[in-house]
């Protein structure tokens, strides 16, 4: 048997060629696959998702709900898909939402927008490089056009200069409209550089990305400055309240929070609040995100404070959201299902699925700090979590 996976380069998204694969890895390997090759999806739909399309992982999704969102985008009551093999997840993330919705609900607010690419150019000397930073500023609008004519929804919003030693790096930031991006700002900012490139003497060379765009890497820059969207959940609830449905009170949590800031600042983590990525990834997989950038869109900021009447104040700023309602695996027929059910799939919705998932990891930060306080958390995943 041959060792190369077969291919058919006419049309490789068919059934045959999918059952061809299935058939050769598992004569390879002595593995049955039952499972993988169990699915509804047409296999032509997967094209320019998969490459040697072979089968599924199936992973099983729970429902969480109804979560309770006062949003700009987002509003009313919203039941999430959360695709994941946690044990207690959805059960903490539920119990998240019922006590937000008895609070009043999350407001959610996307307070900016921002996608990257972050060429840089290499000059002859740092002066040499200075200067060209000056041009840059001054044919700005020139760079924007041509940028743009890659694109019918990305804009060119501005370009940040850093420079070290003899290197000019530009971060240029878009809007992208309903998808995440990445692709499209990548396509745009090569023709702008080549424009660049032709117009611009005594540049040596110059590459696409410097890395100072952080693609699938979490980077305080990223922190500062958004990459995605900067999402913004906060609530008050009342501190008796959270005894009723949580166990413990404001007081403890708002005590535990500030335990927590040093601990998560001596470890050098890029996240001050409990397991925002759980919640994050597991919407991701239902709604058909690229789950790599949950290496950026986990990282969070947790605030917290106590008002006049002993009541919690708790906010969650996620710096860099990376999400689409349009694009990628938005358009496979499950992830298409758990957009629908959320009134979110296509054109003018992304904002709004910014603020669900940004009120879902709200219910999970309040969930599992309050299981922490009250003693539930060994016990919950010991009920739950134990598939053995």
């Amino acid at each position: 048997m041959s060792d190369k996976i077969p291919r058919d380069n006419s049309n490789d998204y068919t059934e045959t060629m999918a059952c061809r694969r299935r058939e050769f890895i598992s004569g390879k390997t002595s593995t049955p696959l039952d499972h993988i090759g169990h699915y509804s999806v047409e296999p032509g739909s997967t094209a320019g998702n998969i490459e040697n399309f072979f089968g599924v992982a199936q992973i099983p999704m729970g429902l969480m709900g109804p979560l309770l969102v006062n949003g700009e985008h987002a509003q009313g009551e919203f039941y999430v898909p959360m695709a994941t093999s946690e044990g207690t997840l959805v059960a903490s993330y539920n119990r998240g939402a019922r006590l937000l919705r008895e609070a009043g609900g999350v407001t959610v607010s996307v307070v900016d927008d921002a996608m990257q690419r972050a060429p840089v150019f290499i000059f002859k000397d740092a002066r040499e490089a200075r200067d060209f930073g000056v041009w840059i500023e001054e044919n700005f609008d020139q760079i924007a056009t041509q940028a743009e004519t890659t694109t019918s929804t990305g804009k060119r919003r501005n370009i940040q200069q850093f420079a070290a030693a003899r290197m000019r790096y530009l971060r240029f930031n878009y809007t992208t409209g309903d998808a995440a991006g990445q692709n499209m700002v990548g396509k745009a900012t090569f023709v702008a550089c080549e424009w660049i490139k032709a117009n611009y003497p005594g540049i040596e060379r110059y590459t696409l990305s410097g890395a100072m765009d952080t693609d699938k890497k979490h980077s305080q820059l990223n922190t500062l400055h958004t990459r995605g969207k900067r999402v913004i959940a906060e609530i008050t609830i009342p501190s008796g309240l959270l005894e009723k449905v949580m166990g413990t009170t404001a007081e403890a949590l708002y005590k535990a929070r500030s335990v927590n800031q040093v601990g998560s600042l001596l470890a050098g983590s890029i996240n001050t609040g409990a397991h925002s990525a759980n919640g994050i990834t597991a919407t991701f997989i239902a709604t058909g995100q690229d789950v790599a950038n949950v290496a950026e869109s986990s990282a969070a900021i947790v605030y917290a404070d106590l008002d006049h009447n002993g009541n919690y104040y708790l906010s969650i700023t996620i710096p860099s959201l990376i999400v689409a309602t349009y694009g990628g695996g938005t358009g496979l027929p499950t992830q298409q299902e758990c957009l629908k059910m959320m009134g979110c799939s296509g054109a003018g919705k992304v904002n709004k699925l910014a603020e669900i998932i940004g009120a879902t990891v709200m219910a999970g930060e309040i969930s599992l700090m309050s299981a922490v306080l009250a003693g539930d958390w060994v016990t919950s995943h010991d009920a739950l979590g134990r598939n053995r």
